[in-house]
C-alpha cells in the first residue's frame, strides 16, 4: 500500500456507490479520473475528489510519479443509518432509512 484516502459518513448507500467504484478499481490514476469525469452519477465528483486526496497522500509520502500508481482497492462499506418517519394515510407512519457509507480508496505502485 502506497497511500489511501477514506471518506466517512458519505450520504449515499453502498449499493449506489458500488458500480462507480467497480469502474475505477484496477485502473491507473489518470485513467480513473477520465472514467469518473464521464460517469453520470451523483457520487462521481465526490469519488474523484477522494481519489485526488489519495494521490496527494502518495505525493506526501514521496511517490510523486502518478503514472506508476494504480487503484488497488476501492470499496464502500456500510455506515450508520438515519431512521426517519414519513406520515401515511389514516394516521399511520412508515419508516425511512437514510443510509450512509464509508468510502476507501487504496493506491499502490505498479511493479514494472
Amino acid at each position: 500500500m502506497v497511500s489511501q484516502a477514506v471518506r466517512k459518513y458519505y450520504r449515499s448507500s453502498p449499493k449506489k456507490l458500488g458500480p462507480v467504484l467497480e469502474l475505477i478499481r484496477g485502473n491507473g490514476v489518470e485513467n480513473a479520473f477520465t472514467i469518473l469525469s464521464a460517469v453520470r452519477r451523483r457520487s462521481a465528483p465526490d469519488i474523484a475528489k477522494l481519489l485526488k486526496s489519495a494521490v496527494a497522500n502518495a505525493a506526501e509520502k514521496g511517490h510523486s510519479d502518478t503514472d506508476t500508481l494504480y487503484i488497488k482497492e476501492a470499496y464502500a462499506s456500510k455506515g450508520p443509518t438515519l431512521k426517519r418517519i414519513r406520515a401515511r394515510a389514516m394516521g399511520r407512519a412508515a419508516s425511512r432509512k437514510k443510509r450512509m457509507s464509508h468510502i476507501t480508496i487504496v493506491l499502490e505502485e505498479r511493479g514494472l
